[in-house]
């Protein structure tokens, strides 16, 4: 089971991951149809899809002789979480040091 957050920054830190995940957004895909836009080879891309999967961000399924991979949403909800949760924090950083810098001042 995937660590969510750090797991998924790390698969997506790749390039080609990252390419291969924007593609999956326009909807399920299989090996050979990724591989077909992408200037990396089929088996190079099944590998990155692995990792993706390992993380949590794509799933598969069969269907006929190929498998078909789609993005998974409940992962892709826990990256948005943990992202939605260091924005946050930053933001709180970014107002505290405000009021502190306000109070020295006056």
């Amino acid at each position: 089971m995937a660590t969510y957050g750090s797991d998924q920054l790390a698969a997506l830190a790749d390039p080609s991951r990252r390419a291969i995940f924007e593609a999956l957004r326009d909807g399920p895909r299989a090996v050979g149809e990724l591989a077909a836009d992408l200037p990396i080879s089929r088996p190079a891309v099944s590998q990155h899809l692995k990792v993706l999967k390992e993380a949590g961000l794509v799933t598969d399924r069969a269907a006929g002789t190929k498998r078909l991979y789609r993005l998974e949403p409940a992962g892709i909800a826990a990256l948005r979480a943990y992202l939605d949760g260091m924005w946050s924090d930053a933001l709180k950083s970014f107002a505290d040091l405000a009021e502190s810098t306000e109070e020295e001042q006056s």
